[in-house]
């Protein structure tokens, strides 16, 4: 089985020794920035060569951007290069505003398109948006960089993209998964030829097990590919079809929502990614985006972690009676009381009163959940009940807050 290049199947211990010997270089020059700076205060670059080091480390929300960003345009403080240093300035909704960098594939998606059979010479129809947002530029960036030739459809126009299928016969398609059917139903209806396409990389929607099934019974071999605006190409499908391989360059952890603490290994958290690229580092970026690690090494060969891919969101904060209740309060309460396992904070409705029982593991007595309906007032500001349920019974979804109004 062929691969992108060498770092692809190295041995899991070269990958951790070079990367964690590189963060602290990215650390040097993400605190060039003065946001950054002020973020990780007191932080001595030189000691961060650990995952457990990296952990202690407070994360940045990327939910908090936008509000940053308008404070400090155009990057919130978090960038220290100059915007006219970049090759290409984007926005995100947020707004969230992007650097893309001058180097070749600047958003290291080439291998996630190698992985899904792209080939040198290959004609690729992109249909993500090239107007203002950074995702047509990261798959055009990333296809150039393999080899191959780029058609640049952005979205929409759909008779015209048939006409360009059926005169360029591109062999491969980048976009949503929901456009691909379009294009493919347009066809039928149309009766214009398509059938060059075989070979598909989507991201950016969902690709449910039917949707797949149907594209998969057209002749098209689909993979999926979990990306950002912030930081290109995260993880990746592979033709082992065994979840997603995390990219080479990133540090990617998860943690449990509304905190930068690790989970157990399988137990599903946040994503939470630090790169390494020296003109632009994020340094524990938390996505807001839900997985769990998968054991093991791919079939493929790829050595790299695999994750389970996306599996919900994170920012799952609530309001009760008015007043915002957030995971990382939660989290709070399970730190008051070690003795605690996975905890799920239940709201709903009685009559016309909201009302919240936070179900926690635990084999405890009514002492332990006197103590802790305490600690939930007094954390949350609200009044709530506590069941205490038996270690291992709640789902291990990643869920801290069920709002089941």
């Amino acid at each position: 089985m062929r691969h992108f290049d060498s770092l692809e199947t190295c041995d899991p211990s070269h990958r951790h020794a070079n990367l964690f010997s590189r963060l602290p270089d990215a650390l040097r020059h993400a605190m060039q920035a003065p946001a950054y700076a002020e973020h990780l205060k007191g932080i001595n670059p030189a000691a961060i060569v650990s995952p457990e080091a990296l952990a202690r480390l407070p994360v940045l929300r990327k939910s908090e951007l936008p509000a940053l960003h308008r404070a400090k345009p155009p990057f919130g403080g978090f960038i220290a290069a100059q915007p006219g240093s970049f090759g290409r300035l984007f926005t995100s909704p947020g707004p969230i505003f992007e650097p893309e960098s001058r180097q070749a594939d600047p958003w290291r998606g080439a291998r996630a398109l190698h992985a899904a059979g792209f080939q040198p010479g290959d004609i690729v129809l992109n249909t993500f948006s090239y107007h203002l947002t950074p995702g047509g530029f990261i798959f055009d960036g990333a296809a150039r960089a393999l080899g191959c030739a780029i058609i640049p459809a952005g979205p929409g126009n759909t008779d015209q993209q048939l006409e360009l299928i059926e005169t360029y016969r591109p062999a491969a398609y980048t976009g949503t998964p929901d456009l691909l059917k379009i294009l493919l139903d347009a066809a039928d209806k149309a009766q214009r030829d398509v059938a060059s396409i075989k070979r598909a990389l989507v991201s950016g929607a969902a690709f449910p097990p039917s949707l797949q099934a149907e594209i998969k019974a057209r002749g098209i071999d689909a993979y999926q590919a979990y990306a950002t605006a912030d930081l290109g190409f995260i993880a990746y499908e592979s033709p082992a079809r065994d979840g997603m391989i995390v990219n080479e360059d990133l540090i990617l952890e998860i943690v449990t929502p509304g905190t930068g603490d690790p989970v157990a290994a399988g137990d599903v958290g946040e994503i939470v990614v630090t790169s390494l690229n020296p003109h632009h580092p994020w340094i524990r970026l938390a996505l807001g985006d839900l997985t769990a690690a998968l054991p093991g090494r791919s079939a493929c060969g790829r050595t790299n972690t695999r994750i389970k891919g996306w599996m919900g969101r994170a920012d799952q904060a609530t309001k009760v009676k008015g007043m915002f209740v957030r995971p990382e309060q939660i989290a709070e309460v399970g730190k008051k009381h070690p003795e605690l396992g996975r905890l799920r904070l239940v709201v709903s409705r009685t009559g016309e009163s909201d009302t919240m029982v936070l179900r926690a593991e635990a084999n405890g007595d009514a002492s332990l959940q006197e103590a802790v309906i305490a600690t939930l007032r007094a954390v949350s500001k609200l009044g709530g009940t506590v069941e205490l349920v038996a270690p291992g019974s709640l789902p291990n979804d990643g869920k801290v807050i069920a709002d089941e109004r």
